[in-house]
């Protein structure tokens, strides 16, 4: 059994480490967040300690670092906002743990090189949670789209509508300084995908940028792909709309929809069923996508790069 701590315990996606760490069979034994909303931990780990200072939270770790072998934490699995990740990757391998961090890994490619250093020095390690990429109907698109012939570019239209309401400009997530934009935000763990299944990045055009809504064209080694991302509900189609429906994913290839919204609710048990076998995805992995965000924050609307995605044809 191995020693989990947990920062970001508050956050919308801890209750999946919690449930992860449990379920392979771990143990949490401490927990940090600025904001005391953390009721769930009792759910699966009532004993655990809880701190929201930083400062007293680093101190109890490194009690249980010199306290012996079998005290220590083993593990940092890091839920924080997306522009902390970094600082809190860096605590976990100065304090002798692996980290286990959410997406994205970092907002900047650079910061993966600084981190590296980190990992040579200490000896310990970074995963990330790329849980696209267990996904069986992923890995089985991926399986078939390498046993074709390289020089054939599949086309493919990635539309991602997650509605969220007035308080998320008002939030962290709204500040493109601490959340990196829609593209980092909410689209980083499918442009993950889209090198994953289709190859390296040759091409990158943005055709929409803003608050709430971002587009664009990406061209891989096997696919031209035309990309919308929202936050807007006004964006999810009417039908859909008048169903109550908050949300709209669709992912096709060659016209052909990818079905995929089924199993997603065990991916970060299953991601950390990996990282603990040794198998988990460490920085490198992160490269591709994270300079992919980078380059969309950085870039200027075009429309003479790449087909339009549909959404912006209406």
């Amino acid at each position: 059994m191995k020693n989990f701590a947990l920062i970001g315990a508050a956050g919308y996606i801890a209750p999946r480490h919690m449930i992860a760490i449990k379920e392979t069979g771990n143990h949490l034994v401490a927990a940090l967040d600025p904001n005391d909303s953390v009721g769930i931990i009792d759910s699966h780990f009532p004993d655990a300690e809880f701190f929201t200072e930083f400062e007293r939270f680093d101190r109890h770790i490194d009690k249980l670092r010199r306290t012996g072998k079998s005290s220590q934490i083993d593990y940092v699995s890091i839920c924080s906002p997306n522009y902390l990740h970094d600082s809190h990757m860096r605590f976990a391998l100065r304090s002798g743990a692996d980290a286990i961090c959410e997406k994205p890994l970092v907002l900047n490619p650079w910061n993966i090189d600084g981190l590296q250093e980190i990992e040579r020095d200490t000896g310990r390690k970074v995963n990330t949670i790329l849980q696209l990429r267990v996904h069986p109907a992923i890995v089985a698109l991926r399986e078939k789209v390498r046993s074709q012939a390289l020089d054939r570019k599949h086309e493919v239209d990635l539309t991602y509508i997650t509605s969220r309401g007035h308080w998320y400009q008002q939030s962290w997530k709204g500040d493109i300084k601490k959340a990196g934009g829609i593209a980092t935000n909410i689209g980083v763990h499918f442009f993950d995908m889209l090198h994953f299944i289709f190859g390296d990045l040759q091409d990158n055009s943005v055709h929409l940028s803003g608050d709430s809504k971002a587009a664009g064209y990406l061209e891989y080694e096997r696919a031209r792909v035309r990309w919308f991302l929202s936050v807007d509900f006004q964006d999810v189609p009417a039908q859909q709309r008048e169903k109550g429906q908050r949300t709209f994913r669709s992912i096709t290839v060659d016209g052909e929809e990818i079905e995929f919204s089924g199993g997603f609710t065990d991916l970060h048990t299953r991601s950390y069923q990996e990282i603990l076998a040794g198998r988990g995805f460490g920085l490198e992995e992160n490269r591709v996508a994270i300079s992919t965000v980078a380059a969309i924050r950085k870039a200027e609307v075009r429309g003479d790069a790449g087909e339009r995605h549909p959404f912006l044809q209406k």
